[in-house]
């Protein structure tokens, strides 16, 4: 078998973030960097697995018995990450027996090209191209391993901004027109991984569905996706930052971190930490700098 190549961009939630969890409709960017999966076949009826970082080092290595991906057995000092690669791949398998019936094994690479910490989709990238190798339904395989809204399985798929929303369980997403100011807009990364999971979860422990809220969050997103100007898009952002900041009982990232901005700021994705999104008249970078946040990056070197 010659070596298959497959591969999924990143992701960034600008809309709706744990709204779209109920229904709500969700503006969503998929990101210029991503990550690659090479797979080719050897005798040995194993997994035998490396994952590169951004920088080429290994950052997880294993090999994985078949075997025990099928009957999803852990064993005792087994990593967090092992563990989540064999729950994917065994949920992989059931959705379709056929690539581990073979009596060869595999040799795997995964390689991101954006640093892991980042949050841009190291987990959804890697479940949408596992799900091209075993010809599944990567939604199918989201909602079997790790859950969420989907929204990231969608952007690792196609090369456009997108409208997405969840519709009787079922995702749906459509290319959307959205040319904002993008030279005022800028992503910072507030130094911080955020747990997209445990994030979920607390949502999910306080919510209390809204249909009201997800009328005016849907309402917003509309608007944000025809503004193409500071002065349209500065108040949509304020309006979702407050609105969300009610709903989550949290403090808005701007009053958390940068009162004194002159700007707007709005939270992407699970709140408190991964990036933000700047809208600024003028480069903030030495602002942000000053404040000990280095990664600014701006609009048009961030997404496709």
């Amino acid at each position: 078998m010659e070596k298959k190549q497959f591969y999924s961009n990143g992701k960034l939630l600008i809309t709706s973030e744990y709204l779209v969890l109920d229904g709500a409709e969700a503006l969503a960017l998929p990101s210029q960097k991503g990550q690659y999966l090479y797979i080719s076949s050897q005798l040995e009826k194993v997994l035998s697995w490396k994952s590169y970082d951004d920088q080429g080092k290994i950052w997880f290595e294993a090999n994985l018995n078949i075997k025990e991906i099928i009957s999803k057995t852990f064993l005792e000092d087994d990593s967090e990450v092992k563990k989540t690669l064999i729950e994917i791949l065994h949920y992989a398998h059931q959705l379709n027996p056929k690539i581990f019936a073979h009596p060869q094994g595999y040799v795997v690479e995964t390689k991101l090209t954006f640093p892991r910490n980042w949050g841009l989709g190291t987990s959804s990238t890697l479940i949408n191209n596992i799900a091209q190798w075993f010809e599944i339904d990567a939604f199918a395989l989201l909602r079997l391993s790790f859950g969420g809204s989907g929204y990231d399985i969608a952007c690792a798929q196609i090369n456009f901004p997108i409208v997405y929303k969840i519709e009787n369980t079922q995702p749906v997403f459509h290319p959307v027109n959205f040319n904002p100011p993008k030279h005022q807009l800028f992503f910072v990364y507030l130094n911080q991984k955020q747990n997209s999971k445990s994030a979920i979860q607390a949502y999910y422990n306080k919510r209390n569905k809204n249909d009201e809220a997800i009328f005016t969050i849907n309402h917003l997103t509309q608007k944000m996706i025809t503004a193409q100007s500071y002065e349209v898009l500065a108040p949509l952002f304020c309006q979702h930052e407050a609105m969300m900041s009610d709903i989550l009982e949290l403090q808005t990232v701007k009053e958390r971190y940068f009162s004194d901005f002159n700007g707007e700021i709005k939270s992407l994705g699970a709140w408190g930490g991964d990036f933000v999104l700047a809208l600024s008249k003028t480069d903030p970078t030495l602002y942000f700098g000053s404040k000990g946040f280095e990664t600014v990056i701006p609009y048009c070197q961030m997404i496709l």
